[in-house]
C-alpha cells in the first residue's frame, strides 16, 4: 500500500533553464545533475527533471485542471508572489477557493501552484461551504 508521494519527474524542453525555475526561483536543493537530467530537492518531495528528446512545451491553455501545488508559507507569500510578477512569470488561473493560491507557469507550461494551506483548513472550509455533491468520510 501507498504510503506517500515519493517523486515526480517532469519532461523538460531545456534543462538548465528548468534548473534555473526551480532551484534558482522556487528554491529547491539541486542535488544532483547529469546530461539528461537533474535530482532536486523540496522539503520530503523528489523532483527529477528529465530532458525529453524532441519534447514540446505544453499549451497553457489545455482545459485541464491538472496541476502541481506547493505548500507555501503565509509570511512569504506575497513577496514571492511579487517576484513573479517582477520576472512576468505567467498566471494561469485566479484562485477562488480557501487559504491564498497562486497558479504560475513553469517554463515547459506546466501548471503550478503555491499555496499557504493545508488538506485539515481546505476540509474544514468545505464543511461550511460544500461542493455540489461533497460528502465527508471521517
Amino acid at each position: 500500500m501507498p504510503t506517500g508521494l515519493n517523486h515526480i519527474t517532469l519532461a523538460v524542453s531545456d534543462l538548465q533553464a528548468s534548473i534555473d525555475f526551480y532551484a534558482g526561483l522556487l528554491g529547491m536543493n539541486l542535488r544532483a545533475k547529469w546530461d539528461a537530467g537533474a535530482y532536486l530537492e523540496c522539503g520530503n518531495l523528489w523532483l527529477c527533471l528529465s530532458l525529453g528528446d524532441d519534447f514540446q512545451r505544453r499549451n497553457p491553455c489545455e482545459n485541464d485542471y491538472t496541476h502541481y501545488a506547493f505548500s507555501i508559507k503565509e509570511e512569504e507569500f506575497d513577496h514571492f508572489i511579487a517576484r513573479l510578477e517582477q520576472l512576468s512569470i505567467p498566471s494561469w488561473k485566479v484562485n477562488a477557493s480557501e487559504g491564498r493560491s497562486h497558479y504560475f507557469l513553469d517554463p515547459d507550461g506546466y501548471k503550478l501552484e503555491v499555496h499557504v494551506g493545508t488538506l485539515a483548513s481546505r476540509l474544514e472550509a468545505c464543511r461550511k461551504t460544500p461542493y455540489e455533491g461533497m460528502a465527508f468520510y471521517d
